[in-house]
């Protein structure tokens, strides 16, 4: 296939190598005409001229790889080509506008399928599995967490200048890390209900929140706790998962799943192969896109999904500004 990577930073190089890897046809475009010819240059991709002129590149999908704002206005260009979707998480910076872009994508039978790569992170699956099995009983609460020293995340970049570090550019840790409200809701279904204290704790040079405790109260009665931060110098991301018959605990970094359960009456490691990488949760995001092209597949995240989820990092934020719980 043939596929156009839309912004050539960290995100949109990964992609583009996986999707060579894949053996597809890739175009590049970047309003740095100089990374777009990097990007190109380490890859074999070509680069486009303008982003005109991808109307006339016989593309079968476009992968938008920008900062949050400029998601739906880069969407809005490419619709009329008629190719495929592929946006980076989120959706977009807020919620006004995206339904009227799906709306209009489905009208043309156009796919839209949202960067979710925790999705096909082999340990969550795993997790989701165990749950859905019944392995620790009917799931009564959840204890999330995922941090990270803001200025060592892009080792000789300024943070400063990243967008996450930005309001004007959908920054802000509640936003960067979506992944955690997506997959708590894929898990456990639909939210009922936020409550949310969040703000920027440190001296960091950033206009946005580092900090953010959430409450999440499920329509199945599950109470998720989900802790974010920009500050701690260890990155961690992890998930413990207590039902009414054991335990599920899953680290991200290990990576590793363990379960108790009351049959055993001890701890079940699960452990990924040695040649396990990070990087293949993306390799199979790409593949995964392809497939849903041809029809393979349906898509495991699409707009509609990730609205979703945007609407609980919107909903938190609200909460916080009105110290109050708010519905989604």
């Amino acid at each position: 296939m043939r596929f156009a990577i839309v912004g050539t930073g960290s995100i949109g190089q990964r992609h583009l190598k996986n999707l060579r890897a894949l053996g597809h046809e890739t175009v590049v475009f970047d309003t740095d005409r100089r990374r777009a010819e990097e990007a190109a240059a380490t890859s074999g991709a070509d680069v486009l001229p303008s982003l005109e002129a991808g109307a006339d590149a016989k593309l079968d999908g476009v992968l938008v790889c920008t900062p949050p704002v400029s998601h739906l206005p880069l969407a809005r260009v490419v619709l009329p080509w008629g190719s495929h979707l592929f946006i980076e998480k989120p959706v977009a910076a807020e919620s006004a506008g995206v339904s009227d872009v799906l709306a209009a994508a489905a009208a043309q039978r156009i796919l839209v399928l949202v960067g979710a790569n925790l999705r096909f992170f082999r340990p969550l699956q795993r997790v989701k599995a165990l749950v859905e099995e019944g392995r620790i009983g009917r799931v009564l609460s959840v204890r999330a967490q995922c941090g990270f020293y803001l200025p060592w995340w892009k080792p000789g970049a300024d943070y400063r200048q990243l967008y996450r570090s930005q309001a004007a550019e959908g920054g802000g840790i509640l936003l960067d890390v979506i992944h955690e409200f997506d997959y708590l809701r894929w898990i456990f279904g639909d939210v009922k209900e936020v409550f949310c204290t969040a703000e920027r704790l440190s001296s960091l040079a950033i206009d946005v929140e580092d900090f953010a405790e959430v409450t999440l109260r499920f329509h199945s009665g599950v109470v998720a706790q989900l802790h974010l931060d920009y500050l701690q110098r260890s990155y961690r991301r992890d998930c413990e998962i207590i039902g009414e018959r054991g335990v599920i605990v899953w680290d991200y970094i290990e990576p590793r799943v363990t379960l108790f359960s009351e049959e055993r009456d001890s701890w079940l490691g699960f452990r990924e192969p040695l040649d396990f990488g990070h990087n293949e949760m993306f390799v199979e995001e790409m593949r995964h896109f392809a497939r849903c092209i041809v029809g393979d597949e349906r898509p495991l995240i699409d707009g509609g999904q990730a609205l979703a989820a945007l609407r609980l990092v919107e909903a938190a934020k609200a909460s916080s500004a009105r110290r109050a719980w708010v519905t989604p």
